[in-house]
């Protein structure tokens, strides 16, 4: 794969350069303010005790901190806090917890439309190996061969996967068989200006639920269990573990993301699916000239603390995958970004430069990106893509795929997967007693024990659902080839890459190579230029995945 220079020392070289300010700055006698809430990063090589110093000293008080990355969450009074620690030569920066409104829940993350299209539209088997009564309609599993592949290799209970995502419904029965509630955690507690009213009174929602819907569905193309009920997944065997580090609305925040990549290292999880962006920034640049000195600020705080973060997670063993983006561009020539900051003020544009500026975590080190494609193998429209940080192609989902034919414009296009039944009630779907509205039938289901546990489903498009795909091929990679560590299996996960690479199928660019997609309706922003050869371009990379080839093919 082809990548951007990207190391841990030269983000924290460039950023020692634009912080040659010793000490702190600001008028001594600062009007306090209302109790803010920050996420400081130290810099490299400052020692925990020193960091504390800095950060008492800019008007901070640390109340919990993550040692392995140098990361501290920090309360000031001060309004001045922000400039004052990204000033003092230990910190690198801070990232504010700022109130944000409410955001309708995964405005941001792929639910196309999928209310209004379905109005629009009108006995047990084996463990492990069978199909599921849904299977029928998840065209992804065969296009990878998921389904000849778990013939061989089904997953073994001890290769975890983390879902880095929304939370995870375990009330779900297709999820409930292969959930760890021992080594699932939140990371991400309510923030009610964001999510609206928690749920529970610490705000902190238990492990085994999810508000937002996302994790839920990625969970289940991941791991659902195949025993002849629902739906199964790509990896139906594998244990599947929830690290919730992103709010119920769809957000994504720094201290959240790190904390959950942390844990993952330190408890050896195998495989960790990222399908999100960190927010605020849809990109961070060392020193963008757009943004103001604080933002810029808070920006190299967030490269440092990621980079950190993945590249500790690696170093413990897992295998980092994460999606691409919506975002319709290529990730090596980005275009100008309108959308950032997604919160705590209005968004204004920012040209991007490429060699300074970064889209967490699929940009950072060691992370498989993934790529988005339809049932008809055309990547999807919305897919980000280029030869810089793609690795593999994956089926997405893509409502408007099929154009000429009778399968155009259909829900069937999309990825069906396991999904919340409280969510779709919120989103009217599913009504107050748990059936399926009239209407719905075509894009949400519902299927039933014989001791009454439901399980829900419903379809979504996006590289996040591309991403999950990749995520159980490398599961069943590391169950294949893994070897037993510590009461488990474990395998290095540049092993896991390579071997998911070159068992990818090749897929040559499309001719002509500037694909557009006015026929399904998309404007001239949406043409896409497919670079490279039949071996590696930046559509597909190094091919779409191949679960059978990755689990047949010698290593």
């Amino acid at each position: 794969m082809v990548s951007k220079r990207f190391t841990a020392g030269a983000v924290a070289t460039a950023t020692a350069l634009a912080l040659t300010v010793t000490g702190v700055v600001g008028p001594a006698n600062a009007e306090p303010t209302a109790t803010r809430e920050f996420t400081v990063v130290a810099e490299s090589g400052v020692s925990a005790d020193a960091a504390i110093a800095a950060i008492k000293a800019a008007g901070g008080t640390v109340v919990s901190r993550t040692d392995e990355v140098g990361l501290y969450q920090v309360t000031s009074d001060r309004a001045d806090f922000a400039s004052r620690a990204a000033a003092n030569a230990a910190l690198l920066g801070a990232a504010e917890k700022k109130a944000i409104g409410r955001k309708p829940k995964l405005d941001r993350v792929e639910r196309e439309n999928l209310i209004a299209k379905a109005k629009a539209k009108g006995a047990a088997a084996k463990r492990g190996t069978k199909m599921d009564p849904l299977d029928e309609k998840l065209w992804g599993l065969g296009m990878i061969r998921a389904d000849k592949a778990r013939k061989v290799e089904p997953g073994d209970r001890r290769v975890t996967v983390g879902v880095l995502d929304t939370g995870l419904d375990a009330s779900n029965p297709d999820l409930a068989a292969n959930f760890s509630w021992s080594l699932s955690r939140n990371f991400a507690p309510d923030i009610p200006e964001a999510d609206g009213e928690c749920e529970v009174a610490s705000c902190l929602d238990p492990v085994g639920t999810d508000d937002g819907g996302h994790g839920t569905h990625v969970a289940g193309t991941i791991g659902a269990a195949a025993d002849g009920f629902g739906l199964s997944g790509v990896a139906p065997n594998v244990t599947l573990v929830e690290l919730k580090g992103g709010q119920d609305s769809g957000f994504f925040f720094l201290d959240p993301v790190v904390n959950a990549l942390v844990h993952a290292g330190k408890v050896g999880l195998d495989v960790v699916n990222m399908s999100f962006y960190v927010d605020p920034w849809l990109y961070n640049c060392t020193a963008n000239p757009a943004d103001s000195p604080e933002s810029q600020a808070e920006q190299r705080a967030i490269i440092e603390a990621m980079t950190r973060a993945l590249n500790y997670a690696h170093r413990k063993g897992v295998t980092l995958v994460g999606s691409l983006g919506n975002n319709h561009e290529d990730l090596g020539a980005p275009r100008t970004d309108t959308s950032s900051p997604d919160y705590g003020a209005d968004p204004y544009p920012r040209p991007i430069d490429n060699a300074s500026c970064w889209d967490f975590p699929v940009e950072g080190p060691h992370v498989i990106g993934v790529s988005a494609i339809g049932p008809s193998g055309k990547k999807a429209d919305y897919s980000n893509y280029g030869t810089e940080q793609i690795a593999v192609a994956a089926p997405g989902g893509w409502y408007r795929d099929g154009f000429g034919t009778d399968t155009y414009r259909l829900d069937s296009n999309m990825i069906l997967s396991a999904y919340p039944k409280h969510v779709l009630q919120e989103e009217g779907s599913v009504d107050e007693n748990g059936n399926i509205v009239a209407g719905f039938e075509a894009s949400v289901f519902k299927e039933c024990k014989a001791n009454g546990d439901c399980g829900y489903y419903t379809y979504l498009q996006g590289t996040s659902m591309a991403s999950p795909h990749v995520s159980g091929v490398a599961a069943l990679i590391v169950s294949k080839y893994g070897k037993k560590v510590s009461g488990g299996l474990g395998m290095d996960p540049n092993k896991v890459e390579r071997q998911l690479y070159r068992t990818a199928a090749e897929h040559a660019c499309p001719e002509p190579r500037l694909q557009t997609y006015t026929n399904e309706g998309r404007p001239a922003e949406f043409d896409a230029f497919c670079a490279g050869s039949s071996t590696f371009n930046g559509f597909y990379g190094h091919g779409i995945i191949d679960a059978y080839a990755a689990v047949t093919t010698r290593m």
